[in-house]
């Protein structure tokens, strides 16, 4: 079943319902106030009844009785269907009848009980038919009960033709709903057929289009339009970076395996080589299969440093200590390289502790002094690592003395296999700080570049810091 069948069905159904239950509470009040009408209508002709029966007493005749009893009648509009008075004594024996309609004696319980609340009204009753009883006091004859009945004739036809003008409305009024909820949830559903055949045109390999937003207010359709374009930014924005880091990685590792291929045929042209030379290739073969294996690691790196924050192990990891380890890494890497530490004046460790995995900010921070050693290494330079913190923060800024960046590389140093032109003699890959910068954001952490063409680099790892 379609959305547009299942909303005209839906909104249909509570209407017609609303529009019964409308029509019964219509029906029902009509039906209780022409009863009410008619009963206090009958009521005044049980008055008639007792003062016609109490005046005729004083005359002999009994058709002097019925006489009087008309005229009073008369004094009213008009006689009504099947209608009848009585009259019963103090002994409740009928003393007076005349009417058009004769059937059963009302219960003597009920006359009992017109004697005690001086009215009252007989039921149930059926076929629109009403008997009422009033008690009417007279000084000579005593408390004398009248009672008058007739047939509600005229709330008869009314309610039957109200019954006839309420069903056709209510049957007008389903025809003429269901073509207005199909033709309105068909309008209210234009922007979702538009937006399903917009989206049967987007393909992995154009990932460019995107779905046409109305110029009216944004409703719900709208902001669906809006939450689905951002979709398709960023997996636009995905697709791109991965199809450069394919590029990229795949020039990156075509430049070792093409020095292993070359110098390994080198050494197979000629049957008889002199040890030296032997020496010489596979010498040349282990320093680029290194370099081939650091390119990998760095690629695996950065693919895990893309993983879900939830499915990466964190603990509590102390800064400090993370530090000192890398420094020591970093010597066995440059033996010759000066690193200068400074912790400030933090006298706890606790103070450095944040969330995260410990491998990977390692690799981060390790990746940072590498670069700052390595660029600075020409230089004869000293490199700087700082730990400082605030109340939500912790800062590591590393500053080498290397030629520095342009304001053009700053902008590019975070993609990887972007090497500056000033750095591109020093041995690497690119891969550094984009690994470096991916594993902050991994662990709601930043990572800033400053730099000035011959005043070295400064780069700054701010963290959150951990809360016991």
């Amino acid at each position: 079943m379609s959305i547009r069948l299942r909303l005209a069905l839906q909104f249909g159904s509570i209407l017609a319902v609303t529009l019964l239950l409308f029509a019964l509470v219509i029906y029902i009040a009509t039906e209780q106030a022409r009863q009410v009408v008619f009963t206090q209508s009958l009521f005044q002709r049980a008055l008639v009844v007792g003062h016609a029966y109490a005046d005729a007493q004083n005359s002999s005749a009994n058709a002097g009785n019925r006489a009087l009893y008309r005229r009073y009648l008369d004094q009213l509009s008009r006689t009504l269907p099947a209608e009848q008075g009585r009259v019963y004594d103090a002994a409740n024996r009928l003393v007076f009848q005349e009417g058009q309609y004769v059937g059963k004696g009302v219960p003597a319980a009920w006359l009992t009980r017109v004697r005690r609340h001086g009215r009252a009204v007989l039921e149930p009753e059926t076929n629109y038919r009403a008997t009422v009883g009033l008690l009417y006091h007279d000084a000579r004859l005593g408390p004398l009960v009248v009672v008058a009945c007739s047939v509600d004739e005229d709330s008869r036809q009314q309610l039957r033709h109200l019954r006839q003008l309420l069903g056709a409305g209510l049957l007008a009024a389903l025809v003429v709903t269901g073509i207005g909820s199909w033709f309105f949830a068909g309008q209210a559903l234009r922007p979702l057929r538009q937006m399903v055949q917009e989206v049967d045109g987007i393909t992995a390999t154009d990932l460019s289009q995107r779905l046409t937003q109305g110029a009216g207010p944004i409703d719900e359709i709208g902001r669906l339009a809006q939450r689905f374009n951002r979709l398709l930014d960023r997996l636009e924005s995905a697709f791109a970076g991965q199809r450069t880091f394919v590029r990229d990685a795949s020039h990156e590792l075509r430049t070792p395996l093409t020095a292993l291929i070359g110098e390994l045929e080198v050494a197979l042209l000629q049957a008889d080589r002199p040890p030296a030379e032997y020496r010489r290739v596979l010498q040349s073969t282990l320093d680029s299969a290194r370099r081939l294996n650091e390119l990998t690691s760095g690629l695996l790196q950065i693919a895990r440093a893309s993983d879900d924050p939830s499915q990466v192990p964190m603990t509590t990891v102390h800064l400090d200590e993370l530090l000192l380890q890398a420094h020591e890494q970093l010597l066995h890497r440059h033996p010759t390289c000066r690193v200068d530490l400074n912790f400030g004046d933090a006298d706890e460790s606790s103070w450095f502790a944040v969330r995260g995995n410990e491998a990977l900010l390692l690799s981060a921070v390790l990746n940072v002094l590498d670069n700052a050693c390595k660029f600075s290494a020409d230089q004869g330079g000293t490199v700087t690592a700082s730990l400082s913190l605030t109340d939500s923060t912790i800062t590591l800024l590393v500053v080498d003395e290397g030629p520095g960046l342009t304001a053009t590389d700053l902008q590019r140093v975070f993609v990887p296999f972007f090497r500056a032109a000033t750095t591109r003699t020093v041995p690497g890959h690119g891969i550094g700080l984009p690994l470096a910068a991916r594993i902050m954001e991994l662990h709601g952490g930043t990572v800033g570049v400053e730099s000035e063409p011959g005043r070295g680099t400064q780069v700054s790892l701010e963290w959150p810091r951990a809360r016991y």
